[in-house]
């Protein structure tokens, strides 16, 4: 069975929810969405307080070409357009609405018809996936139109569609493809349309027996569909690893993107809105979102209009438990710790977790003993430790050399680490820091 060849970790799983269907969670009095919820530039806001809204409107609009748009996820009044505290403590420009009903924008099909039949041509579909503001739901938020327009000089062989979910705990996407799972193949169809293709597969690891026979069934009655069960690995879900399991092709390091190896990537929920904006004319205004922990007292997977309050969520779990220690808006591996517990669910969160006495405590970290285990667990073939370490001397030249940028920031190394270093939060550091620096000389030299 296929997986990725370089490093790569097996955390416990703990998949609570993985049996728990998708529930539509009632609908939040007041919403915060924030206008830089995707990689890019933020959304310009289109609207002012006072204004009235439906839900489904357009309500921001793409700041440039990488951007997306943001459309309303309830009817109401615009209370207010400007900095509202996020998740992490900070302050982020944000409009919020207060509900007013649940009246929607005319033209968007509600109804749960199937519609197979897409007559649009490849820039017609891409076009609509922008209106939509399609972002990536597995938590990277790329915009989906800029991924499926490929440069000149670049062709695209395949379409891979990643239904891996390989995260601890997250089960959100396994939901949408045992239940979705008509919606997710047209969409598969509609994606191979505007990128060109007549070839695509679908990856899942085959801890989810039942989602690859569910959607091998149904994709049976298509052309060029494959559903490919892959061998159980952390960080599989990551888009190199993804494309180097499925294809046996490595991306090279950045700039590189997948496009330079023929392959597109999506994710599964992703493709799901993909069929819902091209032939519902639905914008990306909820997701399925899994709040899950060991001390939840029900985890579930909830349908979730974004801009709902994270809280909101939790008392629909059950409420915090008591010893709880840590939320993280994500899962274990490469989500982050919240601050504000009200800080709205955006397109890129797939998951609540809460982590509950010890496994919400930082181990107390001792010195390195060079056993090479971070090494070893590197699905990059990164050395982080010697990354770590001049980050914190602040060497940026050394560790742009060394590729630091090539960093999925998927902890792996943190997690193998028997010192427990903080490895990660060293190399994100550099990583970020060695990121600003390329777009300061960039900014230089186009002046």
């Amino acid at each position: 069975m296929k997986t990725f060849p370089i490093g790569g970790v097996h955390p416990s799983e703990n998949k609570l929810s993985s049996a728990k269907p998708i529930e539509v969670l009632p609908l939040p009095e007041v919403v915060n969405i924030p206008l830089g919820q995707h990689i890019g530039a933020p959304a310009v806001a289109k609207v002012a307080k006072g204004d009235k809204v439906l839900t489904g409107q357009l309500i921001a609009e793409a700041g440039s070409f990488m951007s997306a748009n943001i459309h309303s996820p309830i009817s109401g009044t615009v209370t207010a357009v400007g900095p509202v505290v996020n998740a992490q403590g900070l302050r982020q420009p944000m409009i919020t609405i207060q509900r007013e009903g649940d009246e929607w924008v005319e033209g968007i099909d509600r109804s749960t018809t199937l519609v197979k039949e897409c007559k649009l041509e490849a820039k017609d579909i891409i076009a609509k996936i922008k209106d939509a503001g399609i972002v990536g739901m597995g938590g990277a938020t790329f915009p989906t139109h800029v991924k499926l327009s490929v440069p000149p000089g670049k062709k695209a062989e395949v379409l891979i569609i990643n239904g891996v979910e390989c995260e601890p705990y997250l089960t959100s996407d396994h939901r949408t493809m045992l239940e979705r799972g008509e919606e997710l193949v047209v969409g598969v169809t509609i994606l191979m349309k505007a990128i060109g293709v007549d070839k695509a597969v679908i990856g899942i690891e085959n801890n989810k027996p039942d989602a690859i026979e569910n959607l091998r069934k149904i994709a049976s009655a298509y052309t060029g569909i494959e559903v490919m069960p892959l061998m159980v690995k952390y960080p599989q879900g990551g888009e190199k690893q993804l494309i180097a399991a499925v294809t046996g092709r490595q991306v090279p390091p950045p700039p590189a993107l997948p496009i330079d190896v023929g392959a597109v990537v999506c994710n599964a929920s992703t493709t799901v809105a993909v069929y819902e904006a091209v032939q519902k004319n639905k914008p990306l205004i909820e997701r399925v979102v899994t709040v899950t922990g060991k001390k939840v007292k029900n985890p579930r997977n909830l349908l979730t209009r974004m801009g709902t309050p994270i809280s909101t969520l939790l008392e629909a779990a059950g409420g915090l438990p008591e010893d709880a220690g840590k939320v993280i808006n994500g899962g274990p591996m490469m989500g982050r710790a919240m601050v504000n517990l009200d800080s709205p669910v955006t397109k890129g969160c797939s998951g609540i977790t809460v982590m509950c006495g010890s496994d919400a405590e930082r181990k107390m970290p001792s010195q390195c003993i060079k056993c090479g285990k971070c090494v070893n667990a590197c699905p990059m073939g990164l050395e982080p430790y010697w990354l770590a370490k001049m980050s914190q001397k602040k060497k940026w030249d050394e560790i742009e050399g060394e590729m630091i940028t090539s960093c999925i920031e998927c902890g792996c190394c943190q997690s193998s680490c028997p010192a427990y270093l903080p490895l990660l939060d060293w190399v994100r550091l550099g990583k970020q820091t060695v990121m600003g620096r390329i777009r300061a000389r960039m900014a230089t030299q186009k002046k």
